[in-house]
């Protein structure tokens, strides 16, 4: 079996599956684990990743206006490698070849038949679903994975449950504007130990506006910039940190505030959310 993964997070899942020998293309984000990194990357941006957050948000936007896409799928040798299983994601265009740009690759592939798994997760449960429809595509038993998994957040559950004067969380998974992490990641601080500001369980990200943060005045602040690194979060902290009212912020000035590496840990829905977990733990 030849799987191309499009989704970072779907590779990971892949790999920790057991079916790594079995991958042969990637996409430009994915990264994890290095032995993957020599594959043949089937995607490429449009959009300048390296930039600062509020000119990438532009790009992205102006894109989206005109109903362009913001990746590429490299036809010619997704068709040569004559993958039997395609991972793609439905829920988030701006951090993944979208549904839309693999069938629309695949159109232009008429001889090929291929299964296309596209993931689409708001919650840790359907995380594990995620999983699950993916070992089903690639023949593989994904219980003992989930298991694991499921051992680890309970665990952390159980260290926090009796934890009095939990603090009020703010987590920013963009920094200009400020995007506040919802998905899984209010689900994530309830069992981290604190309480999530902004975001709902199941929904989908959405921006809120400085003053907003200033009115709530959380505990602590965490920012980890969904596909940002630590070196690019610190480049573009100052556009939050320079607005009027930071430094009166009492998680700024109890020295509550972190920043993460969201492009390895948060943002991707895979079996590392568990270590995201136990990140976001230590840190509340």
């Amino acid at each position: 079996m030849k799987i191309a993964s499009l989704l970072s997070s779907g590779t990971e899942i892949a790999v920790t599956l057991g079916a790594e020998s079995e991958l042969a293309g990637i996409s430009h984000e994915c990264d994890y684990p290095d032995s993957i990194r020599h594959l043949p990357v089937l995607t490429e941006s449009r959009i300048d990743h390296m930039a600062r957050s509020d000119i990438i948000h532009m790009q992205v936007q102006e894109r989206l206006i005109k109903a362009l896409s913001i990746y590429n799928v490299k036809t010619e040798l997704l068709s040569s490698l004559k993958p039997d299983v395609i991972i793609t994601q439905h829920q988030c265009e701006v951090c993944a070849v979208s549904f839309s740009d693999v069938c629309n690759a695949i159109s232009d592939l008429v001889n090929m038949n291929v299964e296309i798994v596209s993931l689409n997760p708001a919650s840790l449960q359907e995380i594990f679903e995620d999983i699950r429809r993916i070992a089903s595509a690639i023949k593989r038993n994904p219980e003992t994975v989930i298991d694991k998994m499921k051992s680890k957040i309970e665990e952390v559950r159980q260290r926090t449950a009796s934890l009095k004067n939990k603090p009020r969380v703010a987590f920013i998974e963009w920094i200009k504007p400020i995007f506040i992490g919802s998905n899984w990641m209010p689900e994530l601080i309830e069992i981290a130990g604190g309480i999530p500001l902004f975001g709902e369980s199941g929904k989908k990200s959405h921006i809120i506006e400085f003053s907003e943060l200033v009115k709530s005045d959380p505990d602590v602040i965490i920012i980890a910039p969904c596909g940002f690194k630590l070196s690019q979060t610190e480049k573009d902290l100052n556009l939050l940190t320079s607005e009027t009212g930071w430094e009166e912020l009492k998680a700024v000035r109890n020295k509550k505030v972190y920043i993460t590496d969201g492009n390895s840990y948060f943002n991707r829905s895979g079996p590392r959310i568990t270590e995201s977990l136990e990140l976001l733990a230590g840190l509340i």
